[in-house]
């Protein structure tokens, strides 16, 4: 019989020591199975311990599988434990070899790259996408909603929520979106969802089959098109121009796709506005091939040269547009609320759909969000922002010129947090960009917003977390880097 023993200045308590030592010793066959083991007297005092550790170690032990108690005959090593899971079980004390058998995974999972390997993906810094600019949030005022409904919590705030969302800022965002974007809804079109991933994903769930054909925009977001490929879709890319979406170049390729999915308001990553005819043309377009329109507005506060754009959804007499909205570029994204506006035969279906994946929204930030809303903290703040971020796009495409005049485009500066530059067709972007990352420059490459073929190299530049002052050294960095390839 193996003996137990315990070392009282080890920083494992006493039960842990004894339960560890019996472990290994069955999955070593030190211990075989229906062999007896001391009693927890007779251990205890062997070891010279209080009986309580051992009783623990033992309880434990009882409980997971490894000991068994028979009557009449005390404890024994249990007589259950096949040699397999044994062997198995010793895989976690060994040093790891290779795995045999089939390791199935589905196929879906297979079509997209491993995530977070590009350099450009792993920094915050200068001219970083989607990057917000996180010390001019109120801090204040968002602390003080937080403690006054944690304050106001009783028993029903732990229950489950409404499905669709707090009833409360539904209503809150129905109107905001009928007055700030012209969105044609009301409340019960509304559904809170976490941010807008989120959002695209119950939407493919509901309208798409595998092998259904989607419209994308080239170049485009990439994590849309993400969710389709995982919802069995077959992409489309229809090339943009400065008009938006080439809605005939679609129709032409392929007529009787599914649904499209645009970004009218402020085309990611090039930034055009998609003009009125293209966004009639595009209505008219869904109409009559029995299509949706899933319309991503996800930054169309902030427009620096004219008004906001209103919403396509606004102009769609025919409910064939899914608008999808967010709340993480204009207040701060781990805050993972969005929703989407659904056409009203269609709210049972994404109902169906959403519960299964999650319930539905957590409710105490909705309800901070709500009073966030309706007390004009988030318009005030969205006004600062917008001038905030005027400045720092001003100043980025004034040093931009400065430094590199005629050697690139700048492309997509009248609106949202970033701008998109070309370079030279003959330069490898993700080459350039793997380099900067090495000197805290975060260059995401448009190439990677291609699905069809590359028609031109360059980079997303974001500039919602480079302040003003620190802008012209960044960008002379940037020229240094471009020169030196």
């Amino acid at each position: 019989m193996p003996i137990v023993g315990v070392d009282r200045k080890a920083p494992q308590a006493l039960h842990q020591q004894i339960y560890d030592a019996y472990r290994v010793a069955i999955l070593n066959r030190s211990l075989r199975a229906g062999q007896r083991i001391p009693s927890t007297r007779t251990l205890a005092s062997d070891l010279g311990i209080s009986r309580i550790p051992v009783l623990n170690a033992y309880a434990q032990l009882l409980a997971e599988g490894y000991f068994e108690s028979r009557v009449g005959a005390g404890t024994c090593v249990s007589s259950s434990l096949p040699d397999q899971i044994a062997r198995a079980d010793s895989s976690l004390r060994k040093p790891a070899k290779a795995r045999s058998g089939p390791r199935p995974i589905s196929r879906r999972s297979t079509l997209l790259p491993p995530m977070g390997t590009a350099p450009w993906m792993r920094g915050w810094g200068a001219f970083g996408v989607s990057q917000v600019a996180y010390e001019h949030f109120p801090f204040k005022i968002w602390s003080s909603l937080i403690n006054r409904h944690a304050r106001s919590m009783g028993p029903k705030s732990l229950d489950y929520g409404d499905p669709m969302g707090s009833k409360e800022l539904r209503e809150t965002i129905a109107t905001y979106l009928r007055t700030a974007r012209g969105v044609r809804c009301n409340a019960q079109q509304i559904m809170i969802v976490s941010g807008s991933q989120q959002a695209l994903e119950v939407t493919a769930r509901v309208l798409f089959d595998p092998g259904s054909h989607v419209w994308v925009e080239d170049p485009g977001y990439r994590f849309a098109r993400d969710v389709f490929l995982m919802n069995g879709c077959k992409l489309v890319p229809v090339p943009v121009d400065y008009e938006g979406l080439n809605v005939a170049w679609g129709i032409k390729r392929y007529r009787k796709a599914r649904a499209a999915f645009v970004s009218p308001s402020h085309q990611y990553p090039l930034g055009a506005t998609m003009s009125a005819s293209r966004r009639l043309q595009l209505l008219d377009w869904a109409q009559n091939s029995g299509a949706w329109i899933i319309e991503d507005d996800y930054d169309s506060e902030y427009r620096y040269e004219s008004m906001p754009i209103p919403s396509l959804q606004g102009l769609d007499s025919n409910a064939r547009v899914i608008y999808i909205g967010t709340f993480s570029k204009v207040l701060f994204p781990s805050l993972r609320l969005g929703y989407i506006v659904i056409p009203s035969d269609l709210v049972d279906r994404f109902m169906s759909v959403r519960i299964p994946m999650d319930i539905g929204p957590p409710d105490f930030h909705q309800r901070i969000l709500t009073d966030f809303i309706k007390e004009g903290h988030f318009s005030r703040h969205i006004r600062r922002m917008r001038l905030l971020y005027n400045e720092r796009r001003t100043t980025l495409i004034e040093c931009l010129r400065e430094e590199l005049g005629f050697a690139m485009d700048i492309v997509g500066g009248q609106a949202g947090m970033h701008v998109s530059v070309t370079v030279s067709k003959t330069a490898n972007d993700r080459k350039i960009a793997a380099q900067a990352a090495e000197q805290g420059l975060w260059l995401l490459p448009l190439s990677t917003s291609y699905l069809g073929d590359v028609s031109r190299q360059g980079f997303i530049l974001g500039f919602g977390s480079t302040s003003v002052k620190e802008m012209p050294q960044k960008v002379r960095k940037f020229r240094d880097l471009l020169n030196s390839t």
